[in-house]
């Protein structure tokens, strides 16, 4: 017997195991086989599978009362079963160990894995889950951009993330109602556009429209004086709101007014986007600064008139003043926010709101994936006006570097495509998320949804996506199911996830220029 008990305890624990083999002699424990042992373990329960037959010594040496219901003892095998022995303990060994739970375990840190598939049933479920709105109160300004949002954006400020991603919300609204009803009677005024805002503290109190218009050579007119149709057209590009929610109010330590503004969605849009030259704005400038200039493109859409409807400028300053006259004697705010044409048009809306009346609330504008607009002297006009600009970029998104060609505004800012960009910038990746192939195309890397779940994870730009981060997929597996990695997609099916047959509400957005 001394023989069989050196065979599977060390030397220097020799002693220690004949003493609790007395003792249990004197308990009177019965003796059990090791397979006998191990059928018990299991039995007991999940807690007790864990230990094995490879621990037993560990087990001898822990200075813990034994189970009542358990009964340990010494093996009886003769020095002949040794090697039965062995055999049975690897096998044990095996099933005890439950490497795959073990491995769970260790890597628990990677809450994103699709092995969680909790996590993604949460973030696939039809209720979005929002990220906490704190009281801003007091900083309200901070937020708004009063300093720039220094020290706000590298790591990211929650607050400043949630506001974010707000205002990004408020222009999906504008997509979604265009696409539900793009049509427009050339015939007679428009009817007042139904938006579905994100936000239920907001409400609605002007559409807006804005006209594109592209030239023909005048020999085509005179051929074909007809076509007009087809060089002119109004559209609904946005609306205006305020918040009336006393709470929500009290919340954000003002009154806000919000103008959203969609980005390209027509044909002839997309023509006034191709009309890269700069052109100077109308206006009183200074000669010993650098005359700011515009795109013709985007000009054009700003300030054209419809045939029933008026132009994007004018309405936008009537209503806001109208706003402004409302609520006089309120601490106010307007906030301008778009995608694409439409953060390209919201820096044009906030250069003129800037001057539209005596007294003008803080205006920031929240742009998203937004194109150069005009030259260093339209930039230098925006700074000079305190109009605060956040521009929301992403590192994979062409469309934020054009127009314009690189460096030539260094070199001669009179040159025909010396662009600059205007503002603060927040820079996400989406290399960084998790979610999304490394080799998106140019269509994700553009489009709305992808910028807002970028915006949800981004903590620093030297950290990776941030774990906790609330905002559903579906939009972004609906939009851009074709770049989310495949691991996520194959783990949306396996949960047997039918967002269609759910009624889930798609993105309004279309898909984003390649």
């Amino acid at each position: 017997m001394a023989m069989q008990i050196s065979s599977t305890v060390p030397a220097q624990n020799l002693d220690l195991f004949q003493a609790r083999r007395a003792s249990f002699k004197c308990q009177q424990s019965t003796l059990k086989s090791a397979s006998t042992v191990s059928h018990s373990l299991k039995s007991v329960g999940t807690e007790l599978t864990k230990k094995h037959l490879a621990n037993l010594e560990k087990l001898l040496q822990k200075q813990v009362p034994e189970p009542t219901n358990q009964t340990v003892s010494q093996p009886t095998h003769g020095v002949s079963n040794k090697g039965s022995l062995a055999n049975n303990r690897r096998k044990n060994l095996l099933e005890d160990l439950n490497l795959a739970r073990i491995w769970s375990e260790t890597r628990a840190a990677e809450e994103m894995s699709p092995r969680h598939l909790n996590r993604l049933q949460r973030l696939l479920s039809k209720t979005e889950e929002y990220s906490p709105r704190n009281h801003l109160g007091s900083r309200w300004r901070e937020y708004h951009g009063s300093n720039d949002w220094d020290g706000l954006l590298d790591p990211l400020d929650e607050n400043l993330r949630r506001e974010v991603v707000r205002y990004g919300e408020f222009v999906q609204a504008a997509y979604h109602a265009f696409h539900s009803n793009p049509a427009m009677s050339a015939g007679k005024p428009p009817s007042p556009q139904q938006v579905s805002l994100p936000d239920r503290s907001y409400r609605v109190t002007k559409s807006l429209y804005g006209t594109s218009s592209v030239g023909l050579p005048k020999w085509v007119d005179d051929v074909a004086p007809d076509l007009g149709w087809m060089t002119q057209q109004s559209s609904w590009i946005g609306y205006v709101a305020v918040c009336e929610d006393r709470r929500e109010i009290q919340r954000m330590g003002r009154r806000d007014i919000v103008i959203a503004l969609r980005g390209t969605s027509t044909c002839l849009e997309w023509a006034e986007n191709m009309r890269a030259q700069l052109v100077e704005m109308p206006g009183d400038h200074d000669p010993t600064e650098i005359q700011p200039k515009v795109e013709c493109g985007f000009l054009s859409l700003y300030k054209t008139c419809g045939a029933n409807v008026p132009s994007l400028a004018e309405s936008v300053v009537e209503e806001v003043k109208r706003l402004i006259e409302l609520y006089k004697g309120e601490d106010l705010s307007i906030t301008v926010t778009g995608h694409s044409l439409g953060a390209a048009l919201a820096l044009l809306v906030g250069d003129e709101l800037s001057t539209c009346a005596p007294q003008v609330p803080p205006i920031a504008v929240f742009s998203f994936g937004g194109p150069r607009v005009g030259n260093k002297g339209f930039a230098n006009q925006i700074n000079a006006k305190k109009v605060k600009v956040l521009r929301i970029v992403n590192n994979q998104d062409l469309i934020t570097r054009v127009p314009g060609i690189p460096m030539v505004e260094e070199l001669n800012d009179n040159m025909p495509l010396a662009y600059a960009h205007v503002g603060t910038e927040l820079r996400v990746d989406t290399k960084m998320s998790p979610y999304l192939k490394p080799n998106a195309d140019v269509a994700c890397c553009h489009d709305l949804e992808a910028y807002l779940h970028l915006v949800d994870g981004f903590r620093a730009s030297n950290c990776p996506f941030r774990a906790n981060a609330k905002r559903s997929l579906v939009r972004l597996l609906n939009e851009q199911g074709s770049n989310v990695k495949r691991l996520y997609t194959s783990k949306a099916q396996a949960l047997s996830l039918n967002f269609e047959r759910q009624g889930l509400a798609a993105s309004g957005c279309l898909p984003s220029p390649s």
